[in-house]
């Protein structure tokens, strides 16, 4: 046993090692974003760049937050993702419900066909929804934007609801119908409960869709419903990019996302490892 220990030994080192590197290459960017947002404006266009702030200071995140239009839009991105998330939820998890549960050659055919929609590029179906929402009198409005939002985030929520549906066993829908169930009451009460740790990351992926999306902000807003991320791009000054600015309001929206991935962690965990002891 010790003997087997000592060879595995190297192996762990070895694994430690490399998931400390991949950290590394994961988080410096944002810690680097987030200690240039401490820098005065000098320090932050410093060549060569200098990692840690010669003199922090918080006017970058005072500057940043009273610009004009900067607190309006963080409402409007907040409202945007809450709605958009909520949208493709209420769509995609009875869809993906029925195709898992009646197999039909149809439903296995709009999941490719739900797939092959993301492989569109955005800019492609950006134009024709421009116009769409001028008709439908919701251009630059934060319920035209969370519709357009959803037409990205929906194909991704049905596709990885169906993978956890696939997860829960059959019986115990069919032991609930024995109780007196039918089957909304047993999707209700036993499906939902069982899957609510993939509810939650469908939810992030999501809503993180929507938070992180530029194009259609870009495209479908200019000023009453206007996005952080657009609001972000426009930190342009006359002797160039203010990256003071840019990076303490980067830093500020993150914070949204963070404080839900860490409220939402047990329910993540719990989703990711569905089904991995099926059968």
């Amino acid at each position: 046993m010790n003997g087997l220990e000592t060879r595995r030994r190297p192996a762990r080192v070895i694994l430690w090692i490399a998931l400390a590197a991949v950290l590394v290459l994961y988080g410096f960017p944002f810690v680097y974003l987030l200690l240039t947002s401490f820098k005065t404006p000098l320090d932050a266009i410093a060549v060569p760049p200098q990692v840690l702030p010669s003199q922090w200071t918080l006017d970058n995140y005072v500057a940043a937050l009273s610009k004009e239009g900067v607190v309006p839009a963080l409402i409007n991105s907040v409202a945007t993702a809450v709605l958009s998330t909520a949208f493709s939820l209420a769509l995609g998890v009875p869809a993906a419900y029925a195709i898992t549960r009646y197999r039909t050659p149809s439903g296995r055919v709009f999941v490719i066909a739900a797939l092959v929609t993301r492989m569109v590029p955005t800019i492609a179906v950006g134009a024709p929804l421009v116009e769409t929402m001028r008709r439908l009198g919701i251009s630059d409005t934060t319920i035209g934007l969370a519709i357009a939002h959803t037409t990205i985030s929906l194909p991704l929520t049905i596709w990885l609801m169906s993978s956890f549906f696939e997860a829960v066993p059959v019986e115990l829908e069919e032991a609930a119908k024995v109780d007196g169930s039918d089957r909304l009451q047993a999707f209700r009460h036993v499906v939902l409960p069982v899957v609510s740790g993939g509810l939650a990351v469908t939810a992030i992926f999501a809503f993180l869709a929507s938070w992180n999306e530029f194009l259609f902000a870009l495209l479908l807003t200019s000023v009453r419903a206007q996005t952080t991320p657009i609001v972000i791009a426009n930190f342009q000054t006359q002797f160039g990019l203010d990256w003071g600015g840019m990076t303490a309001l980067s830093a500020v929206y993150s914070v949204p996302v963070i404080l839900l991935t860490l409220a939402l962690q047990r329910h993540i965990v719990a989703g990711l490892t569905l089904g991995a002891v099926k059968g």
